[in-house]
């Protein structure tokens, strides 16, 4: 499966424990706690993930300066807006919006499970998102050690759900100068 794309082994991974967790008798107590607690355990593993990934990005303090455009938001008629940041304050800010992610799928976890008592939900939610920090970028980066070019060069491609995104971050120095010139450019990012 290392070949395969993310989504495509997420959606066969979703498949899998969803025809498993039919065969889990979360009747028992002892069997429903055990998967709460891979559950939380999981979650843990993620969030020491994220947090020596921000001990190491901070131990780097790559001051490297990056310049790039940055698309409005989806549906908005804003203007594209120039970002001039450092790769230190880039993966920080990325960083931040994996912990945000992180946090908002325990939020909605909780309330499927404690409020509308759904089962079934936990346990795939303890293999997605540690699969999802494994694969994403910064841990690429800085904890694989894979080296920063390509599609692993900064800034990052945004994918949003199933694949739709406001539109690409442009770094081509036509488009950085339009943006700076036009009335949204020149925020400065650090």
């Amino acid at each position: 499966m290392a070949g395969l794309n993310p989504q495509i082994t997420n959606l066969l991974i979703i498949l899998f424990f969803m025809q498993a967790s039919k065969k889990i008798p979360f009747d028992d107590l002892r069997v429903l706690n055990g998967v709460r607690v891979l559950y939380v355990v999981s979650n843990l593993i993620i969030a020491g993930l994220y947090l020596y990934v921000q001990q190491i990005i901070n131990q780097k303090k790559d001051m490297t300066v990056i310049k790039y455009v940055e698309p409005p938001p989806m549906g908005s008629q804003e203007e594209p807006k120039s970002v001039t940041t450092t790769v230190h304050a880039y993966d920080l800010t990325q960083l931040k919006s994996l912990f945000k992610g992180q946090l908002m799928g325990v939020g909605m976890m909780a309330v499927m499970h404690l409020y509308f008592k759904y089962t079934n939900p936990l346990l795939i939610q303890s293999i997605i998102p540690l699969k999802g920090a494994l694969e994403s970028n910064l841990v690429k980066v800085h904890i694989f050690g894979v080296p920063a070019s390509g599609d692993l060069k900064r800034p990052w491609k945004q994918g949003g759900m199933m694949g739709m995104q406001s539109g690409e971050i442009k770094t081509d120095k036509k488009s950085i100068e339009e943006a700076e010139r036009s009335g949204r450019g020149g925020a400065k990012e650090e």
